[in-house]
């Protein structure tokens, strides 16, 4: 049951709570002053959209919460709007949720006969949906649905694996050709990076080698005299100059410990480089331009061959299995079939047995409702292939509101007001499910008068006497049954226009039936009969 609603800053709706009883809640005022809009606050907060202009012009943002009484708990839904981004927030019991939470709360919740359930009334889908209504066994429809979906998932899985093995099939020289020319020279991860790293070992040790060479020609000479052979010449004529000459004594002696180290560094050098062994530079340039003629003949880098060599070894095997996941897909949906086939076979009888009884109870709640005694609804099933070689049956509602009239669909024949009216019918059919929802009727009134609206009054009542209702009305003979009355008005302060809504005291009650049902004495006259009326 909806307890408590509570609606902030949404269009012309500045601050507004609303606190529902059990039984029926009416909710009316003059046309325009946004009775309709309420319920769409709810609606707002049980999943549907709303844009970011709904926000209250100079607001952040708009909100709407309530509370539902459940038997299990109290559930308490809160949705925000924000105004900037068009967004909202959802949360239940406080705690930050995904809309998608709301799929399974709504129809527990409330349980709408509006003007758009009008028209979803008239959709094939939905008529098909409550022909199954009360089946001996709800789960065969569901059923029905899963095996359907498993045969159309098994169907493409199918599909896909034979335009992959045709595609594959005429590829297959190609591949096999691209395999062999990778296979010959049997490419490894890392393998050109390395070979370059090698040969860049090698040439930098035939630099060193041929530094060294060149080290000790200068030392020992090539053709001509060396540097060592050129010191010990200086060396001797320093001494003969230190002879004569103390002071050249000192460079004599360092002419000599040049030589000296001049002629270890030559032992050295005559000793070579130390490499360590490094591997044919001739071998690793023709190894790097054959992986160079691969790379392009096969238009791609190494690693890219690599993954090619990946993904052709994948794509050959695929086609050596491929028949074998073909017939084992066959297999599975033969099976699936048979069982769909047993599904169906049980599904249509009962269907049809339920339909039966479920336009047998319209019937009766529509001579209820102000109906002719003869109206009839018929159930109307059309075979149709929902697999290949399979059938199943879609059921719509025909009816025929007045004798003598053939039965036609509702689209045809049924005006607003009838609509109206075979909704409620449907609510009274249906009312066991959802148990604890909330019904909501906006303006099922509509296209309805003289008697057959005590008619449609003493159904509510009957309906609201085990069910919560919320009921947005124009008419008095339906508004003096309500347990709140609450009036919805339309009032412009400081320039800005807001939509106020307020319950209503016994007095101020008697002046809105008054004000329904045409002002005057005769306004009040049609109110004081209908209060006693109603006791």
């Amino acid at each position: 049951m909806l307890e408590y609603l509570r609606i902030r800053n949404l269009a012309l709706i500045e601050d507004m709570e609303l606190e529902f009883a059990p039984g029926m809640n009416v909710l009316t005022g003059e046309t325009g002053a946004g009775k309709s809009f309420i319920l769409k606050a709810l609606g707002f907060l049980l999943g549907d959209r709303l844009a970011a202009d709904m926000v209250r012009p100079g607001a952040e943002r708009a909100q709407v919460e309530a509370l539902f009484s459940q038997p299990e708990q109290d559930l308490i839904l809160r949705r925000e709007l924000l105004a900037e981004s068009g967004r909202s927030r959802l949360y239940i019991n406080d705690s930050l949720r995904s809309q998608e939470s709301l799929r399974d709360l709504r129809d527990r919740l409330v349980s709408h006969t509006s003007q758009h359930a009008q028209q979803k009334l008239l959709q094939p889908a939905v008529q098909a949906r409550l022909l199954e209504h009360g089946l001996a066994d709800p789960t065969l429809p569901t059923q029905r649905d899963a095996l359907l979906e498993d045969l159309r998932r098994l169907a493409a899985q199918r599909e896909a694996l034979r335009q992959k093995q045709a595609g594959l099939a005429e590829r297959r020289e190609l591949l096999e050709m691209q395999q062999q020319e990778i296979a010959k020279v049997a490419p490894e991860p890392g393998e050109e990076e390395r070979l370059e790293s090698l040969r860049a070992q090698v040439r930098q040790a035939e630099r060193r080698r041929e530094d060294h060479e060149r080290a000790l020609a200068l030392l020992h000479g090539d053709e001509g005299e060396g540097l060592l052979d050129q010191l010990v010449r200086l060396e001797k004529l320093l001494d003969h100059l230190a002879e004569g000459d103390a002071g050249c004594k000192a460079t004599a002696e360092t002419a000599a410990s040049l030589r000296e180290q001049l002629t270890e560094l030559a032992r050295r050098l005559r000793r070579g480089p130390l490499d360590d062994d490094l591997p044919d530079l001739d071998k690793v340039e023709e190894r790097l331009f054959t992986l160079a003629q691969l790379k392009r003949k096969l238009h791609r880098t190494l690693p890219e061959i690599l993954a090619l060599q990946d993904e052709i070894g994948q794509n050959l095997s695929f086609l050596d299995v491929c028949a074998l996941d073909l017939h084992r897909l066959d297999t599975e949906e033969a099976a699936l079939a048979v069982r769909l086939h047993g599904v169906l076979e049980r599904l249509r009888p009962a269907r049809r047995a339920a339909a039966a009884a479920t336009v047998r109870r319209l019937e009766e709640e529509l001579r209820g409702l102000g109906f002719s005694d003869q109206v009839r609804v018929l159930a109307e099933f059309t075979p149709q292939e929902v697999w290949p070689g399979l059938h199943d049956e879609r059921g719509r509602i025909l009816w025929a509101p007045n004798p003598g009239q053939p039965p036609q669909p509702l689209d045809k024949i049924a005006s607003g007001g009838e609509l109206s009216r075979f909704l409620l019918a449907l609510a009274g059919v249906r009312g066991e499910e959802a148990e604890g929802a909330t019904f909501i009727f906006d303006e099922v009134d509509a296209g309805v008068g003289g008697l057959t609206l005590n008619k449609l009054a003493e159904k509510l009542s009957a309906l609201a006497a085990s069910r919560q209702m919320l009921l947005i009305t124009h008419w008095p003979q339906l508004a003096v049954r309500a347990r709140k009355h609450f009036q919805i008005v339309k009032t412009v302060r400081a320039g800005a226009t807001f939509t106020l809504c307020a319950p209503l005291d016994p007095a101020a009650r008697h002046a809105e039936l008054a004000r329904m049902a045409g002002g005057g004495p005769q306004g009040e006259a049609l109110a004081r009969s209908l209060e006693a009326a109603a006791g």
